[in-house]
């Protein structure tokens, strides 16, 4: 499969429907998205959830960028984790019984950035500064400031991914 060559999503223009201060936001989760399911393309199931020298395994990578949107969207609402939500965070790299596929992980992490991406597309201006809390210790922040965080931290961990999958490939 021959790559594509094209600009990174912030150089393609506006997201219609994303009031402007949110643009950089949706631009990042949406490159993560490509990013991520490119560099995923036929990956080896059987290394899923190797750790080399003690790193993350992708396995892990792909289920907390998917529970970090989920959770930190779920808070700029100005909402609590559900105890769902709270269980998803306590089985994050770990290796389940019944294992997921890339294509189960890839699937989830996808919806999540749609639903993402929506819930950007529904955000009024005037809430961006409005206070909310993180987390059982109710620290504070903002809807601006837990959006930026969210796609910061996906971009983060879409770095390690990358680098980690491709010591696992031997490249």
């Amino acid at each position: 499969m021959a790559k594509i060559n094209k600009p990174e999503v912030w150089l393609r223009g506006p997201l219609e429907g994303v009031i402007p201060l949110l643009q950089p936001v949706a631009h990042a989760l949406l490159q993560a998205r490509e990013e991520v399911n490119e560099l995923m393309i036929d990956f080896p199931e059987i290394l899923l959830w190797v750790k080399p020298v003690g790193l993350a395994s992708p396995a892990f990578h792909l289920q907390h960028i998917s529970g970090v949107l989920d959770r930190l969207f779920t808070y700029a609402r100005g909402e609590a984790l559900t105890q769902h939500q709270l269980n998803k965070l306590s089985i994050e790299g770990k290796m389940p019984e019944i294992g997921y596929s890339v294509i189960n992980l890839l699937e989830v992490f996808n919806r999540q950035v749609d639903d993402a991406i929506k819930q950007l597309s529904t955000t009024d201006e005037l809430i961006l500064t409005e206070k909310r809390t993180v987390g059982r210790d109710k620290l504070p922040s903002t809807v601006i400031g837990l959006y930026t965080h969210a796609a910061e931290h996906v971009m983060r961990h879409v770095g390690q991914l990358l680098v980690t999958s491709k010591v696992l490939r031997g490249q």
